[in-house]
């Protein structure tokens, strides 16, 4: 039997076990199954011709920010990469148009983005259908993924993406749980519940999915209203978790009261990319999603150099993050830094390199003599 096969006999049991108090441990241990099985579709351990674990094109990375295409056969990503970098993709009617990776950059805001136009995912990607699985692992690799969806074509469409993505270890717009698995030699399963009441897990199906994992022993302390979805994540290790806006293409395809509509649901954008319509707003979405903070450096004695920012995500926002960006060389020279902006109360004001910086910060670093 296939592991694919075996997925769906696992699914098929989940489909007729009821859910409720009794079963939950049952369902957990499932779920655990299924999510090794996956695993192993992933990255086969077989020798010959399979892909590698995350697989993806040969496309360099280039840029402060990298940002996917992913959507069905024909729903308009190489006119929406055309129209944005200037790169030509073949674009046309037909299905399949494209059968690569096609990479494109674009400037925003003085920040770099490379852009990749994926070839079209097909339901079943996951399970190596198509060319899906080099798909999604590039999809891994990007620091934001647009999902383009064809608004004259059923919004099904949307959530199989999604499943393929997830059946991958993508989490979109997720953040992860917060949840720490100690291993130990022994004593059992020790669970400390902080700040929060579980409503979905319990000692019980805690200590089933662990069983299945061969943990039998562990300290488990978990911060949030973890699900066994979550539980599994945090045990598997591999998950991507990864921004994701829904760009909606074709629109001048619908009615305004379609529209007005669709505009309320979160994450979503619409445009038209043949007609350049609502360009501004998707990459101002864009620029949001990336979250990336723009820091200005100023030479001694000269005025900021407001052209070329040093582009840093917002979660690695140091002084030593900033360094690292221009140089690795430059730590070892490190001596202190001035800065100007909103993250220091005086301007300037000398700071080490574990200060934080903020968004349009002026930094100019002082080297050991």
């Amino acid at each position: 039997m296939s592991t694919v096969q075996k997925i769906a006999e696992i699914e098929a049991e989940m489909a007729r076990t009821q859910k409720n108090k009794a079963t939950n441990a049952h369902l957990g241990i499932l779920k655990a199954k299924i999510a090794k099985l996956k695993r192993e579709l992933i990255s086969p351990s077989g020798g010959g011709g399979g892909a590698k674990p995350g697989e993806g094109f040969d496309v360099t990375k280039s840029g402060d920010a990298r940002v996917g295409l992913i959507g069905f056969p024909s729903v308009g990503k190489s006119t929406l990469l055309s129209k944005l970098t200037g790169t030509h993709s073949e674009a046309a009617s037909y299905e399949f148009t494209t059968l690569t990776c096609i990479p494109g950059t674009f400037r925003y805001k003085g920040c770099k983005i490379q852009l990749l136009d994926l070839p079209g995912i097909i339901e079943g990607a996951k399970d190596g259908k198509g060319r899906g699985r080099q798909v999604i692992g590039v999809a891994r690799t990007c620091n934001l993924i647009l999902i383009v969806l064809d608004a004259g074509k059923p919004m099904t469409h949307k959530r199989i993406i999604e499943k393929e993505l997830e059946g991958f270890g993508i989490r979109l717009n997720k953040s992860p749980p917060n949840m720490i698995i100690k291993k130990k030699e022994k004593g059992g399963l020790n669970l400390v519940v902080q700040g929060v009441t579980l409503t979905h897990l319990d000692k019980d199906s805690i200590a089933g999915i662990l069983k299945e994992y061969k943990i039998p022993n562990a300290d488990v302390t978990i911060r949030c209203d973890a699900t066994l979805d979550d539980l599994i994540d945090v045990i598997e290790g591999n998950r991507i978790y990864c921004p994701c806006l829904y760009v909606l293409n074709k629109i001048d395809t619908i009615t305004i009261e379609e529209l007005d509509l669709l505009s309320q649901v979160p994450h979503y954008v619409m445009i038209c990319a043949h007609k350049e319509w609502n360009f501004d707003d998707l990459l101002e979405k864009i620029w949001s999603y990336l979250n990336m903070y723009r820091i200005y450096t100023k030479p001694r004695g000269q005025i900021p150099d407001y052209d070329a920012p040093v582009v840093v995500p917002s979660q690695k926002n140091t002084v030593e993050e900033f360094c690292l960006r221009i140089h690795k060389s430059l730590l070892s020279q490190f001596k202190y830094a001035w800065v100007w902006g909103n993250s220091v109360k005086h301007n300037p004001q000398k700071v080490g390199k574990d200060h934080t910086l903020a968004d349009e910060d002026i930094v100019q670093i002082v080297k050991k003599i």
